[in-house]
């Protein structure tokens, strides 16, 4: 019997975890919160105490008298009530260790989020505690911030306005070096508030980093065998460069674009991202040599707790890799005691442990992905594997046990990450099982063998190569299925809606008895020939069902080969799209996203129904305020198709009516169409669903260009600043008002005059450019590209691009449509 009782505990302090590291605000927030997860805990316990828990101590034969059977029955439940008030009081205790956890170290970031708040230029000291990644803003865009890094710097001390303090927090670092994973170094740059929930405090643009102290002469060492793979790895083809040091040590920063999102697309980029089947595999591995040696048991757990050690400090300690290493720590503690854990246990265990000490792992993709892939094989890998056995055999059931289960466990958490359901998870997965272990394990091989023995090792490590080729092969025949990836609802409803169908889906196959699998007369059939399989089926495969059997299939065919591609190609933005500069020739038309069929537009493109066009392929059927930032014809001539083709809440316009004609034309047409229009004013702000927004500027010079109304918008995460056609009037007003931001609308289609001020003082991470293909005025100019290119903007043109939307995906911003 598998045994539940920290489940609900485990569970209870991920809930309290997650709503503490949220925006609580005060202790009434907490206390609220902290409430709600132990009604939660105890709720889950006494459902599994009453509904779950075996029935224990029950007499085979009725009591002999009524007496006896009302003393059995009250004593029963007498036990019922106090094991589940122990367990609910054990799950309390969980719940309140976190909640001190996530207080303490709030009040250890605050002196950092305040000054992050307040975007100032600050310097930082302190730790790198990730491995630094090369930073590009979209898979095969070549932007000039192309050389960025991005990593975790443990801060330990923060100097800003002159004064030093103490800081406890983690800040996500963009810089253009790399420093060493467990250096000290010193940042300098501006700080940006973190997302809400996120583990880092702040964020900070680096203008410098630099190295103080080298890192540990243990992880050196480490680095030296990282770096090593690496080169020994050099010569091997494209998918050996980058799938031999991803699959041994996580390391994908030469992983091909293209190879990565066929990975993802098949479901296999858990062969890239180092958790626990890479541990199992390296635990299993040195279980088995030390089998052979006959090491005692204490020599084998000394072993093999520190080669755990030194493979965690070689992968870096992710989320899904201290999971997996807590867990093995669970089952090296019973091996020692002569007590081997169980599974549901240790994991329940090592999730309760690992969320009390960074309560901001219940965020974490990684972690969430990690705990629920382990709880899925544990739980589901053997009954489907019961259910399946008795058609396909043993070996081969246990082999599609496994990724279903896996699936069936993920397929709600990575949902939230990206809206689609990958159809061919499973067969790729099963397809790529048999090279997985040999992948890892001379991978692995090949980075002991790498700094000593290099010849040695790129030997092993083109026998690596061999399995992650069949892996890549596996990923691209897989990815290129019609219907490979199925879009999904995105957000929390769809993750919601697909567990409950997943859930249903268990529900009927895990409740039925276990069938006898094919009939008698197939199995026959096919241990003897096809011939005879078709004559013991003839007498009821009549002429007219074979027509009608081939005909339903045909049918059936031509549907999916017409509609899945349609489905999955009807939109060429993602469905979590936040942010869309739409192609409407020389113009510009900006759409933030305020709810799935909601958004913000900012101008309307030139005449002619182009930003009518983008604004239907993005899906919004209702603007909730559009705001026409002066009354050129390249900003509001295609005003009549977005207001026919949608509800338009409210208009936002510039304070200057120039030029009059136009600007009356366009006050007529919103009238008409009954859309209440206000005049911009400098510091006007508002909120639209999801969206915040503020007038930074309207009407800061003379003429129509540097009437622009300046928008500030926050939406799902990024800031975004849409800067009209301001010139230099405007734009050198503008410079005090403004602050880093991630994304910019670049001023008038990226013409000559830009305020190299206003670009530094903003440093955006995406600079975008509205402008038309082969226009007669020269945008955008190469003043302006290399303005932003030099202050680490990835620039990105619909004149080259076309209609681009952005996303962002955990810490990660993409681009779509480029």
């Amino acid at each position: 019997m598998t045994d539940l009782r920290m489940v609900p505990a485990a569970l209870a302090v991920w809930v309290a975890a997650w709503l503490l590291t949220g925006p609580v605000t005060g202790w009434s927030g907490t206390v609220t919160w902290v409430v709600a997860a132990l009604v939660v805990a105890a709720c889950l316990q006494l459902v599994r105490t009453v509904i779950l828990a075996p029935r224990r101590g029950r007499p085979a034969t009725a009591p002999a008298g009524v007496a006896q059977a009302a003393v059995t029955q009250t004593l029963g439940h007498a036990t019922v009530a106090h094991t589940a008030l122990a367990h609910t009081a054990l799950a309390a205790a969980c719940v309140l260790a976190v909640t001190v956890s996530a207080h303490v170290q709030l009040a250890g970031r605050a002196p950092l989020a305040s000054l992050a708040e307040q975007r100032v230029t600050a310097t930082l000291t302190g730790v790198v505690a990730s491995q630094p990644e090369p930073f590009s803003f979209a898979p095969g865009l070549s932007a000039p911030g192309a050389g960025q890094h991005r990593w975790v710097l443990a801060a330990r001390t923060v100097e800003a306005r002159g004064v030093g303090s103490a800081a406890r927090a983690h800040v996500q670092v963009l810089s253009s070096t790399a420093p060493r994973y467990g250096a000290t170094v010193v940042v300098a740059g501006a700080l940006r508030p973190a997302e809400p929930g996120r583990a880092e405090t702040a964020r900070l643009t680096a203008d410098s980093a630099s190295e103080i102290r080298a890192p540990p002469s243990g992880l050196r060492l480490l680095d030296t065998h990282r770096t090593a793979l690496l080169d020994v790895t050099d010569p091997l083809s494209a998918q050996g460069r980058g799938l031999v040091p991803g699959a041994a040590i996580g390391d994908t920063t030469r992983l091909p674009d293209d190879l990565a999102e066929e990975m993802r697309s098949a479901g296999l980029s858990h062969v890239t991202a180092v958790s626990g089947g890479h541990f199992a595999v390296v635990v299993a591995v040195l279980t088995l040599l030390c089998s052979l040696a006959r090491l005692p048991r204490p020599a084998r757990v000394a072993l093999v707790a520190l080669a755990s050690l030194a493979f965690v400090a070689l992968v870096r300690p992710e989320p899904a890799v201290l999971r997996a290493a807590v867990m093995a720590a669970f089952a090296l503690t019973g091996i020692a005691m002569g007590r081997p854990s169980q599974s549901v246990p240790a994991l329940a265990g090592s999730v309760v442990g690992l969320l009390v000490v960074d309560p901001w792992l219940a965020r974490s993709f990684g972690f969430a992905l990690s705990a629920a892939a382990t709880g899925g094989l544990v739980l589901l890998a053997a009954p489907l594997a019961a259910r399946l056995a008795p058609w396909t055999g043993d070996a081969a059931a246990f082999a599609l046990a496994v990724p279903l289960a896996a699936q069936a466990a993920c397929g709600p958490v990575l949902v939230l990450l990206d809206p689609a359901v990958s159809t061919v998870s499973v067969l790729a997965n099963l397809l790529a099982a048999p090279a997985l272990v040999p992948a890892t394990v001379l991978g692995l091989v090949a980075t002991v063998l790498a700094p000593g023995l290099p010849a040695l090792a790129g030997l092993v490590a083109w026998a690596a190569s061999g399995a992650t080729w069949w892996i890549a092969a596996v990923a691209h025949w897989c990815a290129a299925l019609p219907g490979a990836v199925v879009p999904w609802l995105g957000g929390p409803p769809g993750a919601l809606l697909l567990a409950v169908l997943t859930g249903v889906v268990l529900w009927v196959v895990l409740r039925s008895a276990p069938r006898p699998g094919w009939p008698e007369t197939w199995r026959t059939a096919t241990r003897s020939s096809l011939r005879e399989a078709l004559a013991a089926r003839r007498g009821r495969l009549t002429r007219t069902r074979f027509v009608a059997i081939l005909a339903a299939g045909s049918v059936a065919a031509l549907v999916v080969a017409l509609a899945v591609p349609r489905l999955v190609a009807r939109s060429g933005a993602p469905q979590d799209w936040l942010v869309a500069a739409c192609d409407v020739g020389q113009g510009d038309a900006l759409v933030l996203r305020t709810g799935p069929t909601s958004a913000v537009v900012v101008d309307v493109g030139p005449d002619g129904p182009a930003a009518g066009h983008c604004l239907d392929r993005l899906g919004v059927a209702r603007v909730d305020l559009l705001v026409l930032s002066h009354f050129h014809a390249d900003h509001v001539g295609g005003l009549g198709p977005v207001l026919a083709g949608r509800e338009v809440t409210a208009a936002l316009v510039s304070p200057v009516p120039e030029p009059v004609a136009n600007a009356a034309a366009t006050e007529a047409m919103l009238a008409a169409a009954g859309v209440p229009v206000r005049v911009a004013r400098s510091g006007d702000q508002g909120t639209a669903g999801t969206l915040t927004w503020q007038v930074l500027l309207a009407g800061a010079g003379e003429g129509a260009n540097d009437s622009s109304v300046v928008l500030a918008a926050r939406t799902g995460g990024l800031d975004v600043l849409a800067l009209g056609d301001l010139e230099d009037v405007g734009q050198a007003e503008l410079v005090p008002l403004a602050g880093p931001t991630d994304v910019v609308k670049v001023a008038h289609h990226g013409s000559a005059v830009q305020s190299r001020a206003l670009a530094e003082r903003l440093r955006p991470a995406v600079a975008l450019v509205s402008a038309g293909r082969g226009n007669d005025y020269g945008h955008p100019t190469d003043e302006a590209l290399d303005l932003y290119a030099g202050v680490g903007a990835a620039v990105v043109r619909t004149d080259e691009c076309g209609t681009v939307a952005l996303v962002l995906r955990g810490p990660e911003v993409s681009l779509a449509g480029c």
